[in-house]
């Protein structure tokens, strides 16, 4: 709605005073007024709201990933941690100064705004090594069973049998670190050898099981395995300062997500419930811990089951007290659901286009979001140009500004990639690369079930249950054959595999914890995770209240061991 009868001075007036704030700021741009760049009215974000979180939000092409670019490098000189998700392939060019040029010394000195070429402390990073960077890996057990069912695409009653076959692997000390752990679990339930165990599990039957062991090797099929196992990448990696106390900005490579859009969105999620869990409160902070930006933020929700939404929420409401920040990317706020976007306090509306009545549509859906303002946000969406946005921030007591038309600064870093011999470079001089360069194997439940593991047989090695030599595994030819045959329910032409009895091996006694090892059991540090069982609750959704009714409030006290059911950390 607009206010009428003010004056171009009083709306200057209005935002001049709207923007006046005392502490730490990040730097937006310039007010538009009346269709005038104001550079005495700098439009700006209190860092010490940035853990309110927020949405950058317009589309296609109309600058919000310059946006992101530009306040990742002032979070950056303020000693704020980033983390970004690359998805374009151009936010390298944060490690490259950028070169001043007439038509950008024209747009900086029209917005008020100092500007040299600096370039910034970038680590890089790729999913699973899928890429040039730092490979970034999570064991099976961390990444837990609400993200993997979202990635299997599971439906509740899937994801509720998944969930037993975590606490069945807890409970025999059969670590899950990668896809051939769980897949060896899921074998031994559904052969003759784990009848037993599958029916002491009460809530999972043997066709659900199989259902759950084509979903696995479809993945694995597709190559998704490198994702998962160890060395695990350790979040507080993301939260590192550089020597002269700029924050890092860790900078996802994403060169596959075209064909991995789910294992993106659910990888990045599982980044913040793991950050979740391990940050002590924090309260009201100065500047954030780290802010977090996720890119292309529909592709998080498109599909997305009822407790995978209930736990986004959750997480999105309560990691704010851990001192994290998160911003949404994406086209139009309705790419949201409700309840996350209702808490997501600063707002930075690129110029929406209204080319069909759906767009329309949602064109007034994002208008009636916005304060009542001095401007027809209908008309200034629509016409706004490329590098500009309609921004309203949370100032520091907690009310919303004045919204502003916005022309925004320009980034001092190049805004493009960086060469491809700096990116190796810098990913070759990393302390980083040492530590998560190479994939490790370690003893799990692969090796336990199969017999493959290295060692002696007879009294178990310290720590470690004693292994059958004469054990085998089944192959993948077994795996076709039992799906085909019991899950679609059509004779199998694969020959029957010859497999010896398998026999579960006793949980042993507790060893020290290792450093650098997550546990696959239920053991928590705390961290107040015992004050949100109401909210998690809720996150795991009927899948865990069907549980309960199988297994008792002991099982489901157990299972509700994180946000998406992943296991805690050892301390490193």
């Amino acid at each position: 709605m607009r206010m009428a009868n003010k004056t171009a001075a009083e709306k200057l007036a209005t935002i001049q005073q709207g923007y006046t704030l005392e502490g730490a700021t990040i730097e937006l741009g310039a007010a538009i007024v009346d269709g005038e760049v104001h550079k005495e009215a700098q439009v700006r974000l209190p860092l010490s709201m940035m853990n309110r979180h927020g949405l950058v939000a317009g589309a296609t092409g109309t600058g919000k990933t310059v946006t992101l670019h530009m306040m990742a490098e002032q979070l950056s000189t303020a000693g704020v941690p980033v983390f970004l998700a690359d998805i374009k392939g151009d936010l390298s060019g944060l490690a490259t100064a950028a070169t001043a040029s007439e038509k950008l010394t024209a747009r900086t000195v029209a917005l008020g705004q100092d500007w040299s070429g600096r370039n910034f402390p970038v680590e890089f990073l790729a999913l699973g090594g899928d890429g040039n960077g730092i490979p970034v890996r999570a064991t099976v057990t961390s990444f837990g069973p609400i993200l993997l069912s979202r990635i299997m695409e599971l439906n509740d009653t899937q994801e509720s049998s998944l969930q037993l076959i975590f606490h069945f692997a807890d409970q025999k000390n059969l670590e899950l670190l990668d896809l051939k752990d769980l897949r060896s679990v899921i074998q031994f339930l559904t052969s003759a050898e784990g009848k037993a165990e599958l029916e002491n599990l009460g809530g999972l039957s043997k066709a659900t099981a199989g259902v759950i062991l084509r979903e696995l090797v479809g993945l694995e099929a597709q190559g998704l395995e490198k994702f998962f196992g160890e060395p695990e990448f350790d979040t507080a990696e993301l939260l590192r300062t550089a020597p002269d106390g700029r924050g890092v900005i860790s900078c996802l490579e994403l060169p596959t997500l075209q064909t991995k859009p789910m294992l993106f969105s659910t990888f990045l999620m599982w980044l913040l419930a793991d950050l979740f869990e391990e940050l002590p409160e924090a309260g009201d902070l100065d500047k954030p811990k780290l802010v977090f930006f996720l890119d292309e933020a529909h592709l998080l929700f498109n599909g997305a089951s009822k407790a995978f939404l209930e736990a986004i929420t959750t997480t999105v409401r309560l990691i704010r007290s851990k001192g994290v920040g998160i911003f949404f990317v994406t086209q139009t706020p309705k790419d949201v659901p409700a309840d996350v976007l209702g808490q997501l306090a600063n707002r930075i509306q690129h110029a929406l286009r209204a080319f069909t009545p759906e767009d329309a549509k949602a064109l007034k859906a994002t208008v009636s979001t916005f304060p009542v303002s001095d401007y027809d946000l209908e008309e200034t969406l629509t016409s706004a140009g490329i590098g500009e946005a309609v921004i309203t921030v949370m100032n520091e007591r907690g009310a919303p500004t004045p919204v502003a038309l916005t022309r925004l600064r320009a980034p001092e870093s190049v805004m493009g990639p960086s060469s491809a011999e700096l990116v190796r470079s810098t990913v070759a001089s990393s302390a980083l690369l040492v530590k998560y360069g190479t994939a490790v194997d370690n003893l799990s439940a692969y090796e336990k079930l199969s017999g493959k593991a290295a060692v002696p047989t007879g009294a178990a090695a310290p720590g470690l249950p004693p292994v059958p030599a004469s054990t085998t595994a089944y192959d993948i030819d077994a795996e076709a054959r039992r799906i085909e045959e019991e899950i679609l329910g059509r004779p199998s032409s694969r020959p029957a595999p010859q497999a010896p009895p398998l026999e579960v091996p006793p949980a042993p006694a507790p060893e020290p914890r290792r450093a650098g090892t997550r546990s696959s059991g239920t053991q928590h540090d705390g961290g107040g995770l015992g004050d949100l069982t109401g909210a998690l609750g809720g996150a795991l959704g009927g899948g865990l209240k069907s549980m309960a009714r199988s297994l008792g409030t002991q099982l489901g006290r157990e299972l509700m061991r994180g946000i998406f059911g992943n296991s805690s950390r050892r301390r490193r």
